[in-house]
C-alpha cells in the first residue's frame, strides 16, 4: 500500500533512529525529507505544510529531545499525527432499519463494484442489503450490477426497459421493500460522468431530495491523486456527502488522495477497496493504515482476515498433521487454498511488521500458480504418498501442469525438506517432554 511513500518514510526514520542523541537540526533535516516525500506522493501542498508543522512542534519538545530513545519517540509522534490526518477513529455507517445509501462518483471510479462490495460486507454483518440500479445512462452498469448481485446472492432492483426517470426507479425499489420487507439496507448505484457537470449534479440533487438517504458515499479512485481531492470537494459542495470510499488502494497509488482527503474535505474515509475481488473491501481504520505506511504492519487486520478465511476444524487438523509429521500434498493444497482466500500474498506480507519494504520478498504470482498446478496434476494417491513419484510419474505431472520435470523435482525436494523439519521438530518435542518428566 503506497509502496514508494512507505519506502521513503521508512528509510528516513531508520536513519533518525540511528542517532543516540537528536538535535533540532537532525529533526529539521528529517522533516524536510518527509515533506518532499509527501509532496512527491501527491499530497496537497497546504496539507503537507500543516502536517509537518504539527509534527515538528511536538518533536522538538524537551521530553523528546532528552529521551533515551528520541528517534523512536519522533516516529511515534509521526504515526499519531498521520492517524489524525487520515481521520482519527474509524467511522462506520449509521445503520438502522430501512437504511438508504446513495453511492455517487465519476465514471471509472468503481461505483458499481463498490456498491456490490458494500452489500456483501453488510450481508456478512447480518444485514439484509439490496441493490438498486439507478444508473440509467449506461445499460452496461445495470447489467453489471445485476451480475454482481447474483454472485453475492443479494437482490437487485433493475429498471423497466426504456425507463429514463431515475426517481421512478427509486420509488419502485422503495415500494418493493415496503411490500415484501426483503431488505433492511438499500444501496442505490447512481450515474456518473467523465467529469462533474451541471446535469449530473441536478439529477443527484433531485434523487437525494426524493430519497432522503441516511448516507451519501462518494467513490474515489486513489490512483487519481489531487484530482480525487477536487472531485470530493465538488461532490461535497453539491450533495453534502457523509463519507468516502477509496478504491484501488492495492495498486501503485502514490497515496496523496488518502492523505489529503480528510484534511481538505472534512469528510471521513469510511471504506477502502483493496483488490478486485468482491470480498476485498474493508472498513477504513486510520491507525492501521498509518502503521502499514510506516512499516509497523497491521497484525490486527491480518488476524481478522485469517479468522474469516480459516475454519477452526482446518486449524486443528493441520496441527495434528504437523504434530505427527504426516503432512502430505493434500494438506499442502488445502493450506495453499486457505492462504489464497486471505487475499494476495504480497498484501499479507505488508501486514507483518517490518516486512512491507523488505526487498527480495516480492511474491511471484505466476510461480505460485505453477506450484499449485503441479500439485493439482498429481493423483490423490500421489499427493498422499509422494514417495511413489518415480521418473515416469514426474514426467506426466510436468506435462499436465505445463511445467518442467526440473520444476517438479525442485518442488518435491523442498517438500521433502519441510517434512524432515517437521519430523525433527516432533522428535525434539518428545525429547523435551521426557526431560521435563525426569526433572519431576
Amino acid at each position: 500500500m503506497f509502496p514508494q511513500l512507505s519506502d521513503k518514510l521508512q528509510e528516513i526514520f531508520k536513519d533518525l533512529r540511528g542517532h543516540g542523541v537528536i538535535s533540532e537540526s537532525n529533526v529539521d533535516a528529517a522533516l524536510r525529507q518527509v515533506r518532499m516525500a509527501l509532496l512527491e506522493a501527491d499530497v496537497d501542498f497546504q496539507v503537507a505544510r500543516k502536517f509537518i508543522a504539527r509534527v515538528k512542534e511536538k518533536a522538538l519538545g524537551e521530553t523528546v529531545l532528552r529521551s533515551i530513545t528520541p528517534g523512536q519517540q519522533i516516529v511515534k509522534i509521526f504515526h499519531d499525527e498521520l492517524t489524525v490526518l487520515l481521520g482519527g477513529d474509524a467511522e462506520p455507517l449509521r445503520l438502522e432499519d430501512e437504511t438508504r445509501i446513495l453511492i455517487v462518483g465519476l465514471n471509472g471510479s468503481g461505483k458499481t463494484t463498490s456498491a456490490a462490495k458494500l452489500a456483501l460486507l453488510l450481508k456478512k454483518q447480518g444485514w439484509m442489503p439490496s441493490l438498486v440500479a439507478c444508473d440509467l445512462q449506461r445499460p452496461a452498469a445495470i447489467e453489471q450490477l445485476a451480475t454482481l448481485g447474483k454472485q453475492i446472492d443479494v437482490p437487485v432492483h433493475v429498471p423497466d426497459p426504456g425507463e429514463k426517470n431515475v426517481q421512478r426507479v427509486a420509488a419502485a425499489a422503495l415500494e418493493t421493500t415496503r411490500t415484501t420487507g426483503a431488505s433492511s439496507v438499500q444501496i442505490f448505484d447512481t450515474a456518473g460522468r467523465q467529469e462533474i457537470d451541471e446535469a449530473l449534479m441536478d439529477e443527484l440533487k433531485a434523487l437525494k431530495e426524493f430519497l432522503q438517504p441516511h448516507e451519501i458515499l462518494l467513490v474515489v479512485d486513489a490512483a487519481t491523486g489531487q484530482q480525487a481531492v477536487s472531485v470530493a470537494t465538488g461532490f461535497d459542495a453539491a450533495l453534502s456527502i457523509t463519507g468516502i470510499i477509496l478504491t484501488k488502494l492495492d495498486g501503485d497509488a502514490r497515496g496523496g488522495a488518502a492523505l489529503s482527503m480528510r484534511e481538505v474535505t472534512h469528510r471521513p474515509i469510511k471504506f477502502a477497496g483493496t483488490g478486485e475481488k468482491l470480498d476485498q473491501f474493508e472498513l477504513f481504520i486510520p491507525e492501521r493504515l498509518a502503521g502499514r505506511i510506516l512499516g509497523m504492519g497491521d497484525v490486527v487486520s491480518l488476524v481478522e482476515r485469517a479468522a474469516e478465511a480459516v475454519e477452526a476444524e482446518d486449524v486443528a487438523r493441520l496441527e495434528r498433521k504437523l504434530r505427527t509429521a504426516s503432512f502430505d500434498f493434500n494438506d499442502f493444497l488445502a493450506q495453499f487454498k486457505m492462504m489464497r482466500r486471505m487475499g494476495p500474498l504480497e498484501n499479507i506480507l505488508g501486514m507483518l511488521p517490518g516486512m512491507s519494504n523488505v526487498h527480495g520478498l516480492s511474491i511471484d504470482e505466476k510461480q505460485l500458480k505453477r506450484t499449485e498446478a503441479i500439485v493439482l496434476s498429481m493423483t490423490k494417491e500421489e499427493r498422499t504418498r509422494p514417495d511413489i513419484l518415480n521418473a515416469r510419474r514426474r514426467q506426466r505431472i510436468a506435462r499436465g501442469s505445463g511445467s518442467t520435470v526440473t520444476e517438479v523435482n525442485d518442488l518435491l525436494r523442498r517438500f521433502d525438506q519441510m517434512r524432515k523439519l517437521m519430523k525433527n521438530a516432533g522428535k525434539m518435542k518428545k525429547m523435551m517432554a521426557q526431560m521435563a518428566r525426569m526433572k519431576m
